[in-house]
């Protein structure tokens, strides 16, 4: 069973931005659509971005509209979401998912439930 791994967290400041990674730690046999997600303490998860197998859609929640990027480095096999000009309410658990049993090559995909492997998690922390 293939896990994915988030890296690149940490402790910035306002204004201050980060790139995290999500990469398999072990084969994978195919492009899935990959999502980001966060949950901040008691809150639930929520979307942050989300790109097609392909590399070639992607969306966006409105918080993070115009200031996070997600893309896709198919060489690498490893999804990024650059994040810049970060806000204290971006503070969250950062989380890369996977929807294996989704094999459309532009769909992007925003519900947590139609993901089914997730990684452990990266802290990404903004003070003001």
């Amino acid at each position: 069973q293939v896990q994915w791994v988030e890296s690149g967290g940490g402790l910035v400041h306002t204004g201050d931005s980060l790139r995290l990674s999500c990469t398999p730690s072990g084969r994978t046999f195919g492009l899935y659509p990959m999502g980001w997600f966060r949950q901040a303490p008691g809150k639930e998860r929520g979307f942050v971005a989300a790109i097609s197998w392909n590399g070639g859609t992607t969306t966006y929640a409105d918080s993070v509209k115009g200031r996070f990027t997600i893309s896709r480095d198919f060489a690498k096999n490893t999804v990024y979401l650059q994040m810049s000009s970060l806000k204290p309410e971006d503070t969250a658990v950062y989380y890369c998912a996977a929807a294996t049993s989704v094999h459309s090559a532009t769909v992007v995909l925003t519900a947590t439930r139609e993901y089914d492997y997730w990684g452990q998690g990266t802290q990404v922390t903004v003070s003001s």
